[in-house]
């Protein structure tokens, strides 16, 4: 995430997935922020989560997102 108050903890948010050959990774609609690169065995089957914590440090804004199965 590139600035604050795009999402806030508690806040209930949708994904979107894309995938290549070798990965997949998601995207928080609309456009919020982007996962890191998932193996296949790691893929999200849900695509609705709970915003849990948001940390910021030097690099940006990082959201943590916890999901049922």
């Amino acid at each position: 995430m590139e600035r604050p108050g795009l999402v806030e903890v508690g806040q209930e948010v949708d994904i979107i997935e894309h995938n290549t050959v070798a990965f997949y990774y998601y995207i928080i609609v609309p456009a919020v922020a982007m996962s890191g690169n998932y193996k296949y065995s790691e893929r999200i089957k849900s695509r609705k989560g709970i915003v849990r914590d948001i940390k910021r440090d030097e690099r940006g804004y990082f959201v943590s997102v916890e999901f049922e199965e």
